[in-house]
């Protein structure tokens, strides 16, 4: 069991698991709706997933042009009452097939409100591509058009995702179980 920053991490989804999968992922996706590919990753936890997953659609022989949104849960505590845009993107999605990627879908709030924003905006088409499903958690009606892999309702960490800015280098998908 891998040891970082005097925790052990259980692993749950390899680097070569993760890579294999981006590669199946990236010709659904190139399957799929794909005129005038505008690409937009959520940040901050899919910025690892959103990076290899455009090289995989790159290898497909499609050429997205690619832009970054920041969207926050708000609410009070930590109960997640809305989400906030706080960093928007430039690019005009009017008429564009738009593919949203994040880390991970779990309430749904998130990235259903991205998505009504794109439709709002005038976009042709919205499909959404994540890392990891974590369906029991889903509070609105939101799925994937192109999910990476099931997650158990576990706090997971790796590939871009973190606790508290910490463990997002980790090359696969794991779970902190304790002190090493």
């Amino acid at each position: 069991m891998p040891v970082v920053r005097g925790k052990n991490i259980e692993e749950l989804f390899s680097t070569e698991e993760i890579a294999r999968r981006n590669e199946e992922l990236a010709r659904q996706i190139a399957d799929g709706p794909s005129k005038d590919l505008l690409v937009i990753a959520i940040l901050k936890g899919s910025f690892v997933f959103a990076a290899d997953l455009i090289r995989a659609l790159h290898k497909t022989g499609l050429a997205p042009e690619v832009e970054f949104m920041t969207l926050s849960s708000y609410g009070t505590g930590t109960v997640s009452r809305g989400v906030r845009l706080v960093k928007d993107i430039d690019s005009d999605v009017k008429g564009r097939d738009v593919l949203l990627i994040d880390d991970i879908l779990e309430s749904g709030r998130t990235l259903e409100y991205a998505k009504r924003l794109m439709f709002e905006r005038g976009a042709a088409n919205v499909s959404v591509a994540v890392l990891l499903d974590k369906h029991d958690k889903r509070e609105a009606t939101m799925e994937a058009d192109y999910a990476g892999f099931r997650c158990p309702d576990k706090f997971v960490v790796g590939y871009g995702m973190d606790v508290a800015y910490a463990f997002r280098e980790l090359p696969f998908v794991g779970v902190i179980t304790g002190d090493a």
